[in-house]
């Protein structure tokens, strides 16, 4: 399954909210720096998906706050 992911780097708390089928806002508290934001929005992907965390992969706009997401299992 691939999702359409907005990051908001930097927030207050962990969150993921969907807007619409197949997108979805994503609020880690991790800086956009050295990619831990990324990290941060894998792990919680898999957390919410309920899969591990190899299942998910970033596939496009790993520079971006708007990422393509493909979550496999």
């Amino acid at each position: 399954m691939k999702i359409k992911v907005w990051v908001k780097p930097g927030a207050n708390k962990i969150a993921i909210e969907k807007l619409a089928e197949g997108s979805y806002v994503v609020k880690v508290k991790e800086r956009a720096q050295e990619g831990r934001a990324n990290q941060a929005v894998i792990e919680a992907i898999a957390e919410h998906f309920d899969v591990p965390k190899s299942s998910v992969a970033i596939i496009q706009g790993l520079a971006s706050r708007n990422k393509l997401v493909e979550i496999r299992g």
